[in-house]
């Protein structure tokens, strides 16, 4: 059954949605894949400041994701690969959205946005990096057109980690 997406809006992260982050992110349902808790108000405080720059300097960062009335249902959006091992080098989108909005199409009519805005910035191609048990996000990355391109070793856990790659 195909439904139609829901209205999304994707804005530039201000100081105020590093609060919204914190507080959206401090569920372990939310976190599962991404350590299992939030981390501290400084780590969001610094992440939404780097997007910033991000937007400033690229033309695409991850977004904060707003539903029509306005609330904060998580971020979507796209950055560099900020680490050191996997897709070095290379553009990333991703997504992590609030409990209360899973299920409802949020994150994919986002994602598709976000490859719009990239392209449109001149990317050529993205990456995902998805665990292999993240379901919800694997299917994210299908809907939007990913494959499965490689999997690499996470340095610090040891298990594998999927990257999905697209060309725009």
């Amino acid at each position: 059954m195909n439904r139609a997406l829901p209205d999304v809006r994707l804005r530039v992260p201000t100081d105020e949605d590093a609060f919204a982050w914190h507080r959206i992110f401090a569920d372990p349902e939310v976190m599962e894949f991404h350590g299992g808790k939030a981390a501290e108000l400084s780590v969001y405080e610094e992440l939404t400041a780097r997007q910033r720059r991000h937007d400033a300097e690229l033309g695409f960062c991850l977004w904060t994701l707003v539903d029509v009335e306005g609330e904060v249902l998580g971020f979507t959006g796209a950055q560099p690969w900020p680490r050191e091992w996997g897709p070095k080098g290379e553009i990333e989108i991703g997504w992590r959205l609030g409990r209360a909005h899973w299920g409802k199409g949020y994150v994919t009519a986002a994602a598709l946005t976000t490859l719009e805005r990239v392209r449109a910035a001149g990317v050529s191609d993205v990456v995902a990096m998805v665990s292999p048990g993240n379901e919800r996000s694997i299917a994210v990355t299908r809907r939007v057109g990913m494959e499965l391109a490689e999997v690499v070793t996470h340095p610090t856990t040891a298990e594998p980690a999927h990257c999905y790659r697209l060309a725009l």
